[in-house]
């Protein structure tokens, strides 16, 4: 070792994890982008709908839409019908939806009622597990329906949409975090709370000006 050279000591992370249950107060609402709805769009910004303007647009197909509207675990079918559905549901198909979206809300929801000065800090204070490459968390509680509402898709325009939508749901948690960081467990677990009730999540959530996907924390780990 050289004269000048400094010792540093790396101080590991007290890193603990808790499970925690939220339990939704109004139906959860779900848009997943489909890959029909992301080919358009995509069509859009290189120019090829302005090529094929004027084509007779497909039939729309309202079951395929709702069953592309989910967060599918395992299971999903190839045939997008009611019978396809049916089957999937009879093998034992599981849901989720991203945990960044739960996150997101408590973050928000945080800054918003004054819990926080900063969103920043939060951001890094804990995570939540997900699986897959879009990060989902399974939402129990039973299979949903499907569901048509009417949209605004812009300035004088509407247009029917068909999603899934869960009247009775609860997802079981696992959160990670510092257990020697400036929140803790507590603030943790109040933030996600006000979150579903400020915020929410999926569609039509109080944070659009909405009432569906609000949820609270039904459960907390045993100190």
């Amino acid at each position: 070792m050289k004269k000048n050279d400094a010792i540093i000591t790396v101080n590991p992370i007290n890193l603990q994890v808790a499970r925690i249950r939220i339990a939704g107060d109004s139906p959860l609402i779900m848009h997943r982008w489909s890959e029909k709805a992301k080919r358009e769009m995509l069509d859009k910004m290189t120019g090829k709908a302005i090529k094929e303007k004027g084509k007779a647009r497909p039939l729309r197909e309202p079951v395929a839409e709702f069953i592309d509207s989910l967060y599918w675990m395992n299971g999903k079918p190839n045939e997008k019908t009611e019978t396809g559905f049916e089957a999937a549901i009879a093998q034992g198909a599981r849901f989720g939806f991203p945990v960044t979206a739960i996150k997101k809300a408590a973050i928000s929801a945080a800054y918003r009622t004054g819990k926080t000065k900063d969103m920043a800090s939060i951001r890094g204070a804990f995570f939540i597990a997900g699986e897959g490459p879009e990060m989902l968390t399974e939402v129990k509680g039973g299979a949903p329906q499907m569901r048509e509402d009417m949209v605004r898709i812009g300035k004088g325009v509407a247009d029917i949409r068909y999603r899934g939508e869960f009247p009775n749901w609860y997802i079981d948690l696992e959160i990670k975090y510092d257990d020697e960081g400036i929140y803790t467990l507590e603030h943790i677990v109040n933030m996600i709370n006000i979150g579903g009730f400020a915020c929410g999540i999926g569609e039509f959530r109080p944070e659009k000006d909405g009432q569906y996907g609000m949820f609270h924390v039904e459960s907390v780990p045993e100190k």
